[in-house]
């Protein structure tokens, strides 16, 4: 039987990613130990996500695995061998600030973690399909150095300038700051571009702009506009860290992301990298979410700003997605920033 390896299988989209290939008749072997509970405490468990995976469908296998530990891993990847078609990577400490307090956590989850699976899937499965999850935080603070321009509620940058539909993959990623978490998902990325380059492993590291959806468990340290949402809804009191608010995210639904994942699994290629986001197609400033917000809730946001920006952290961030749509064509989006606002807000009610 057809086997998905999916790590972080009940956070957002590796849930999302489990659910469209247990449609597709695939057994998916999720590998998830809720570490999001142990970075961000319980209220980001994903336990519940875990419970609903293995209530909808007997071909789901929850392995509660530490993908630190090599054995553990390989010990999967020998059970089911040359089963295993396709390796899902989404598994990650995801947070900049919580990167700092531990960096042997961050960098073992984050990139060991990224080593332990892609040499089990060398040793095991070569003919599988490695799909990482990377950040577009592999950049650093190289995306500050855009001559932006402050307007009311975001900053811009000027039409002509060669990055105003969005950043790509040319971008270097050399000699700027990237906080631990960059560094951490540097080492992973590159790693995952060797292992298709040397190996010639089907591999693709898909660095995200902001993603999102109304299954985001959001914290303050990760999940903007889940998190923000939630402060709206709840009624709960939110800060700002610097750039007056007005720092601009493009923000790609789990869907949409899950669904480029897919139309690369059935046609691969060896090393790449996509730049992967809401593109100039869905994009906001945190000033602009919180308006959004707002009105779709009819509660006012209280809101404090911080003067001190997180480290690292993007001015002004969007991604030129065109490299990945000239590989693959028939891929489109579905949601935009209103879609998917309004969705994060009904899911809020409950």
């Amino acid at each position: 039987m057809k086997t998905a390896i999916v790590t972080g299988s009940s956070g957002l989209i590796g849930s999302e990613t489990t659910k469209a290939l247990l449609k597709k008749g695939h057994r998916v072997v999720g590998i998830d130990n809720n570490m999001r509970a142990y970075f961000f405490g319980d209220e980001a468990s994903t336990a519940d996500t875990t419970k609903e995976l293995s209530e909808l469908s007997k071909n789901f296998i929850h392995e509660p695995v530490d993908i630190r530990n090599f054995d553990d891993v390989q010990k999967i990847f020998e059970k089911y061998n040359s089963d295993i078609d396709l390796v899902v990577h989404t598994a990650a400490q995801p947070s900049h600030d919580w990167a700092a307090r531990e960096p042997l956590t961050d960098f073992g989850v984050n990139a060991t973690g990224t080593l332990h699976l892609l040499e089990a899937t060398r040793l095991h499965s070569p003919e599988a399909v490695f799909i990482f999850t990377s950040t577009n935080k592999v950049y650093g603070d190289r995306p500050n150095e855009l001559p932006l321009i402050e307007q009311e509620l975001r900053w811009e940058i000027e039409e002509s300038h060669p990055y105003h539909i969005g950043i790509d993959e040319k971008m270097s990623i050399d000699d700027c700051k990237h906080s631990i978490f960059g560094a951490s998902k540097v080492a992973a990325d590159v790693m995952v571009q060797e292992y298709g380059r040397y190996f010639g492993m089907k591999t693709a590291a898909f660095r995200g702009g902001c993603l999102t959806g109304p299954a985001h468990a959001g914290a303050e340290l990760h999940g903007f506009l889940a998190y923000l949402m939630k402060c709206i809804v709840q009624k709960r009191p939110y800060r700002i860290f610097g750039y007056k608010g007005k720092q601009v995210r493009d923000n790609i639904h789990s869907h949409d992301l899950v669904s480029a994942f897919l139309h690369f699994y059935q046609n691969p290629r060896s090393g790449e990298v996509y730049n992967i986001g809401g593109s100039r197609h869905s994009n906001c400033s945190m000033m602009e979410a919180i308006r959004k917000g707002e009105e779709l809730s009819g509660n006012k946001l209280d809101f404090t700003y911080v003067e001190d920006n997180r480290i690292g952290d993007h001015i002004w961030y969007v991604s030129d997605v065109r490299k990945f749509q000239s590989h693959y064509p028939d891929w489109q989006y579905e949601y935009d920033i209103d879609a998917i606002l309004q969705e994060i807000y009904r899911a809020c009610l409950g």
